[in-house]
């Protein structure tokens, strides 16, 4: 059963915030807001925040720039996964994604759909990793962002939770890389 382990050190993480839409500014940036916010009260690191339009250039561009910044460890992006036509980041990052992380979209939409039924199927919620970071790609609602943080991040990106967590393998992430060079 999932628990803490309070004998374990807490290790703080760089997480770097990406908000995509046409429309958002940094003053109206609910989402964006709730996930820093979440970020200091869990007690990691904001190391980057941005808002960038529904490109697929851009947004790729974005997010490969940090996974290459050795402060950011993981990189959660909201909005831009709905099905308009606007909507475009799994697009934009699912292609860079050396792994694909299968179980948080399912674990997003199990905890989503206790809370808005059948109208989670509308979201594109993915994750993934790329460079040795951890990449989620979450819906652009603040209900959304508060779901993926309190559901599946906040105990995933605690050292202290068992049986495992993310933070015990990110040093692990990139042996693939280490193999291939020697």
């Amino acid at each position: 059963m999932a628990r803490l382990d309070e004998t374990r050190p807490f290790i703080p993480v760089g997480i770097a915030v990406l908000t995509v839409s046409d429309t958002r500014t940094p003053e109206t940036d609910r989402s964006g807001d709730t996930l820093v916010a979440r970020i200091a009260d869990a007690g990691h690191r904001l190391v980057a925040r941005a808002i960038v339009p529904d490109d697929i250039a851009t947004i790729r561009a974005q997010v490969e720039a940090w996974t290459r910044d050795d402060a950011v460890d993981v990189v959660i992006t909201t909005g831009g996964t709905g099905f308009t036509g606007r909507d475009v980041t799994p697009e934009a990052l699912e292609p860079i994604f050396e792994k694909r992380m299968d179980g948080f979209s399912e674990v997003f939409h199990r905890i989503s759909y206790d809370k808005i039924g059948t109208s989670t199927i509308q979201s594109r919620a993915t994750g993934g990793v790329t460079n040795a970071t951890f990449i989620f790609v979450l819906p652009g609602s603040p209900g959304a962002c508060k779901d993926a943080w309190d559901g599946i991040l906040k105990a995933q990106l605690d050292y202290r939770h068992m049986p495992c967590n993310f933070v015990e393998i990110m040093p692990r992430l990139d042996e693939h890389l280490k193999r291939s060079a020697c």
